[in-house]
């Protein structure tokens, strides 16, 4: 089973569609399931301190709640689920009903295994090239993956269609500083790797950002 199998039970159950506008944050707790059919949202981490570092994007259809569900072992954080696209719908059942599908369902309890597997292999492999390059080869490699995840092929470059502040990328890349990313950003332009317009990045060489991912 895919997502698309569980947004197809979702809509045979007759669940109510939520839309959420840009920049709303979910009301995440520990009865509910959010379900993303469609659009982007962000995933981030509350520490004590109020600090928020930013893990990743997620596009749907995805079940966000699981996500939020694999980042429990970070104990003094609390997750939290913004919108980024300028809507996006989402299914919301209790977490009571949806497990309880999922025992009773081989393909959804399948569905629900692999994803904690994907996503924690993910989220290890991030890490890792987070760990192993500089704060330029971070940024890079955070590019590669946007123009992965939400890039248009253009005359000009691939168009990564989310608007991405310079604040954002230094909390996806551990960055403490947003002028260290302004200086990366900037090394890039002059190097015709990027370009920037209207507040939108397009890469204009895929090939350079990628050898900080490998």
């Amino acid at each position: 089973m895919s997502c698309d199998g569980v947004i197809q039970y979702l809509e045979k159950i007759q669940i109510p569609i939520q839309i959420k506008d840009r920049h709303t944050c979910l009301d995440l707790n520990e009865r509910d399931m959010y379900i993303l059919k469609r659009g982007i949202v962000k995933v981030s981490l509350i520490m004590q301190d109020e600090r928020e570092f930013n893990i990743t994007f997620l596009q749907g259809p995805d079940v966000v709640s699981l996500y939020c569900d694999c980042l429990t072992q970070f104990r003094d954080c609390h997750p939290k689920i913004r919108v980024e696209s300028e809507k996006a719908e989402f299914y919301c059942i209790s977490k009571d009903k949806f497990y309880k599908r999922a025992k009773e369902d081989a393909k959804l309890q399948h569905y629900v295994n692999t994803y904690y597997r994907k996503r924690l292999k993910l989220t290890v492999t991030r890490e890792q090239v987070m760990i192993m390059n500089s704060k330029a080869g971070a940024v890079c490699s955070w590019l590669y993956r946007l123009a992965s995840l939400f890039g248009i092929q253009t005359h000009k470059g691939i168009f990564i269609d989310l608007q991405v502040t310079n604040e954002d990328i230094a909390n996806f890349c551990g960055i403490t500083t947003r002028n260290s990313v302004n200086r990366v950003i900037r090394g890039l332009k002059e190097k015709n790797v990027i370009q920037v317009i209207n507040n939108r990045i397009i890469v204009l060489d895929m090939d350079y950002l990628k050898q900080f991912t490998e």
